[in-house]
């Protein structure tokens, strides 16, 4: 038996496109900071507005940031 199981490869999967996402999300708050507008969203005291906070949110926290981003940015599709 040579290579990696099936069920060792699934969560490698898994988190390379939970990567993919992130960086799709850094990449898209960038370039909408730079037409001049920015994505933000704040919650008390805490306030997501860069590129970078974006980034690591959803690196951090994706179940959460990654629909805040969608519904922040108007693509939402469960809205």
């Amino acid at each position: 038996m040579t290579g990696l199981s099936p069920t060792a490869l699934v969560p490698i999967l898994v988190l390379l496109l939970l990567l993919g996402i992130d960086t799709w999300i850094y990449a898209d708050a960038r370039e909408r900071l730079k037409r001049g507008d920015p994505v933000a969203f704040s919650f008390g005291s805490l306030r997501v507005e860069t590129p970078q906070s974006w980034f690591l949110g959803s690196l951090i926290l994706w179940v959460v940031f990654f629909p805040l981003y969608l519904t922040a940015t108007g693509r939402n599709p469960f809205r």
